[in-house]
């Protein structure tokens, strides 16, 4: 409104406030008082009038008013024979333009809005600040703003970036000495980049992820660029063969186990107590000692006033706890799913009811309560379960990949316990660690010698990540070198997927370009 109010100064006629059926509105009366007008097509200057009319123009508002601003303007006749026009109307420079019926100054914070919401959400925010707009209009002014100018490049930035995932793909150009983008492109080959990069100046480096469309664009269009192969990408590449070689040791993940998983009633039995048990004792070692000075069953029968039955029964047990009365077990019906359920249980499994699903899957008929109750007698007696579940392929190579002082000092244990009886894990961690250093010290110059190591290392995947990288060596060499990546472009990437999210997935290419480039 004040940008408005400043133009309209010298040509304002009067002020007025009117009701209006949705409330107040403030009205601007105003009359262009130059004495001649210049013709847009030719630049040439005419005071010769053709007629008069007033034009209506909605303006930012005021206090919560919408403005309206009703400006008297002039036809004028274009004296330039040469001129296809033959007449033209005057406007004010930054508040007119042919064919508007806004402000300059209103179209400008549409444009903002629109720029920053797109349609629906940007048409609500402008409604609730005095400017009722529809989405369409927003997205007309977006895609009617010019591209960005694209000046010399030094460091230049590619990459590429789902604009529907698995279907249609983008790529994006960023200037990664400013961190803009400069141009969006459809597809992720080589020819639109080369394209783009044949119509513009050459830049001095290209950061590039490992893709090869990328690499043979720029060989082709710009050869004496230097090209960088990301840092990032390189690592997370490592990553990846690093969780092969883990997952084919996988077995030397779980530490030795010295304790068996035994189920409570076959474990060691506390002693029997009472007075049965003292007589059961006393009469079973009688009856040995009377055995070892060589007296038969009769003899000893006959000395102690059994029956020879008895004596036989005492005689020929192995301890005294087997002459206890009891009830002998009876078989169960969980007996079939015992040895899954001991390894479940020394997975770290003590849940009931997951594991009554699980044997009921496999055919166990019995009730939950069975269940419940065997599992009850482990949780009472910790001692029998084994250790823990060992650590997953994904976490170890967590800890091989990160830096050791950001372990904590369970995970360092840990690894410490793998490494000692996995010498072809320590094999890979140690390679990881020098590429580590290779890479955030950025001594390239060590590259050729760390993927002989690790190709004579024979590590799976490790070892055929190092043989790959001799395809781009060049690129990888100066990756680990030069201070320039591709932090720039990845950041944009994560831009445009908010961009992407913000306007559902709906946006054509057309759309999301603009707001890609223009878009703060």
């Amino acid at each position: 409104m004040c940008d408005a109010v400043e133009q309209l100064l010298p040509h304002l006629v009067g002020i007025e406030i009117e009701e209006v059926h949705a409330g107040a509105e403030l009205v601007l009366v105003a009359a262009v008082r130059q004495d001649e007008g210049m013709c847009p097509a030719c630049a040439a200057s005419s005071s010769r009038v053709h007629s008069r009319y007033e034009r209506t123009l909605v303006d930012a508002p005021v206090a919560g008013l919408v403005v309206r601003i009703l400006l008297r303007v002039r036809r004028f006749f274009c004296d330039n024979p040469e001129c296809r026009s033959k007449t033209f109307v005057e406007q004010v420079d930054g508040l007119t333009r042919r064919w508007s019926r806004m402000s300059e100054g209103l179209r400008r914070m549409l444009t903002a809005i629109g720029l920053a919401l797109a349609g629906r959400a940007g048409a609500r925010l402008a409604s609730t600040l005095g400017m009722p707009t529809g989405r369409d209009r927003l997205l007309r002014l977006v895609r009617a703003l010019p591209d960005p100018p694209v000046g010399d490049i030094t460091v230049f930035g590619v990459d590429d970036f789902a604009i529907k995932r698995g279907h249609h793909y983008g790529t994006v150009l960023i200037d990664c000495q400013t961190r803009k983008v400069v141009d969006v492109l459809v597809g992720r080959d080589a020819e639109p980049v080369t394209a783009w990069l044949q119509n513009h100046s050459k830049p001095a480096v290209i950061c590039r992820d490992r893709a090869t469309a990328y690499a043979e664009a720029a060989r082709t269009a710009a050869p004496d660029s230097v090209q960088v192969a990301d840092r990032f990408h390189l690592w997370q590449n490592l990553a990846t063969a690093v969780e092969k070689c883990v997952a084919r040791h996988k077995n030397c993940l779980a530490e030795p186990i010295d304790k068996v998983l035994t189920e409570p009633a076959e474990a060691e039995v506390a002693e029997p107590t009472g007075a049965m048990a003292d007589r059961r004792r006393a009469h079973y070692a009688l009856v040995h000692e009377l055995l070892e000075q060589s007296a038969g069953f009769r003899q000893i029968a006959r000395h102690l006033g059994w029956s020879h039955r008895t004596v036989s029964k005492y005689a020929h047990a192995a301890t005294w706890q087997e002459l206890l009365v009891g009830q002998k077990p009876r078989p169960s019906l969980l007996d079939p799913f015992k040895p899954y359920l001991a390894r479940r249980i020394s997975e770290g499994c003590l849940k009931a009811s997951a594991l009554y699903r699980e044997i009921t899957a496999k055919g166990f008929t019995g009730s939950y309560s069975i269940v419940r109750k065997f599992v009850e007698q482990y949780r009472s007696r910790p001692d029998l379960i084994r250790a823990p579940r060992p650590p997953s392929v994904r976490q170890v190579t967590g800890w091989i990949c990160r830096h050791p002082d950001n372990l904590v000092n369970r995970d360092t244990e840990q690894l410490h316990k793998i490494l000692d009886h996995c010498p072809e894990l320590r094999s890979a961690v140690d390679l990881v660690r020098s590429f580590a250093d290779m890479m955030t010290n950025l001594h390239g110059e060590r590259l050729t010698a760390w993927i002989t190591a690790a190709e004579q290392a024979g590590l799976p995947g490790i070892s055929r990540f190092a043989t790959g990288l001799n395809a781009d060596l060049t690129a990888v060499t100066a990756g680990l070198s030069l201070p320039f990546n591709s932090g720039p472009v990845e950041g944009n990437v994560n831009r445009i997927k908010m961009i992407k999210r913000q306007m559902y997935g709906r946006a054509g290419f057309d759309l999301l370009r603009k707001r890609v480039l223009l878009a703060d």
